[in-house]
Order: C-alpha cells, then sequence, then structure tokens
C-alpha cells in the first residue's frame, strides 16, 4: 500500500509541477519562480493532506524525492516551455493528470490511516485542489477550482472510487486504476464539452462611479 501511494504521489507530483511550472514560464517568471511555483503546485495538496491525518512531517517535506521531482519537472518546463505551449492545452491536461493522481493518492493514503470513508474521499479532493490553489494564487490569479468547469466534482469522484473499491474489498491497483480514470476523463470532457456547476443566472450590475461630492456653497 505505502508503495502503491508513493508511486501515486511522484507521478502526481512531477506532472502537477509539469503544470505549474509552465503556467509559470508562460507569465514570464525567471528560472527560480518556476521552480518555486513548480513546487507549490506539486507538494502543496499533499502537505496539507498529511498535517490533516497527522503524517509528520510531510512526505513531501522529509522526502528528497519529492523536490527533485518537481524541480526535475519545473527545469523541464523552463527550457522547453515553448514546444510544451504548442501542445493543445497543455496546462490543461496536465493539471487534469495530476488531479487525478492526487486525488487516488489522497484518498489511498486517508484510508491506510483509518480515516471514515467520507473523510477520506474528501481529503482525496482535497490533495488534488491543494496544489492547483497554490500555482494560481502564486501566479495572482482566481483559483481553477472556483472557477473552472467539474474540477473539486472530478477530484472527488475519483477519490470516493477508490473508498468505495476498498469498501467493497477491491483490489488498491484496481479502484486507484479506475478512479483516476474517471476523475481525468470528467475533467477533460468538462474543458472540452464546457461542463461546469451551476452559476448565478442574473449578475449584479457593476455599481456606478460615486459621484463627487458637491462643493459647498460657502466656498
Amino acid at each position: 500500500m505505502s508503495t502503491l501511494v508513493l508511486i501515486l504521489d511522484l507521478a502526481g507530483t512531477f506532472v502537477f509541477a509539469l503544470a505549474g511550472a509552465t503556467a509559470g514560464a508562460r507569465r514570464q517568471l525567471d528560472l527560480f519562480g518556476v521552480l518555486v511555483v513548480a513546487f507549490a503546485a506539486a507538494c502543496s495538496g499533499g502537505i496539507i493532506r498529511d498535517i490533516l491525518i497527522g503524517a509528520t512531517p510531510p512526505a513531501a517535506i522529509s522526502d528528497w524525492r519529492y523536490l527533485a521531482t518537481s524541480q526535475l519537472a519545473g527545469i523541464i518546463a523552463f527550457r522547453w516551455h515553448g514546444t510544451i505551449e504548442r501542445m493543445a492545452n497543455p496546462v490543461r491536461m496536465f493539471d487534469a493528470g495530476g488531479l487525478a493522481l492526487f486525488a487516488v493518492a489522497g484518498a489511498q493514503k486517508a484510508l491506510a490511516y483509518e480515516l471514515h470513508a467520507v473523510m477520506a474521499a474528501l481529503l482525496g479532493m482535497l490533495t488534488g485542489i491543494g496544489g492547483g490553489i497554490a500555482r494560481d494564487v502564486l501566479l495572482a490569479q482566481i483559483p481553477s477550482v472556483l472557477r473552472s468547469d467539474l474540477y473539486a466534482v472530478a477530484a472527488l469522484a475519483g477519490a470516493s472510487v477508490v473508498v468505495l473499491g476498498d469498501r467493497f474489498s477491491v483490489s488498491p491497483v484496481i479502484t486507484v486504476l479506475v478512479g483516476a480514470t474517471l476523475c481525468f476523463a470528467l475533467r477533460v470532457m468538462a474543458i472540452q464539452r464546457g461542463w461546469h456547476l451551476p452559476k448565478p443566472l442574473d449578475q449584479p450590475p457593476l455599481e456606478p462611479k460615486q459621484l463627487e461630492h458637491p462643493r459647498d456653497p460657502k466656498t
């Protein structure tokens, strides 16, 4: 079980770091900035997960492989971001892959620490969306989870498959594969077809500019 979680974590770390670093390069950050965004995007969700379940110090800090993996992805994106950008929706695809891997890894690790099934699914979702939130905050934009098509919902769906599989004693490898595939497919389909949760029908009008105070007649 620990080996499976480690493999999923490192794979998700690389993919999320690649997405974060590519987004940073697009915003014309320097090498240090790109590497910082790569680490934050790759490891923030896992750090939050480990702190909440009591797995301290978090694996992303105590295990050098997480830092090495995120920095390798950051260097690749910094050096070849032009090639990556020419791919179709590169950041979104990498982000969808990282979301899927982290969602199932987070749920699997939460179950290993004997959390309740519902909380394990929610923690898997949190693991998946944490890195994207950190990346978007560092790049000064609204986090994707608050505006994108089926972002957190896709992560929750993938994590729920892992939890249900554990409840019915299905092999963890099978549930992880099915859960990650479901999460990735939902996210990609949402991007391509514009699926999203309901939004306010009537947007409030912009407030008019404050009128200047009239001059005092005594002056």
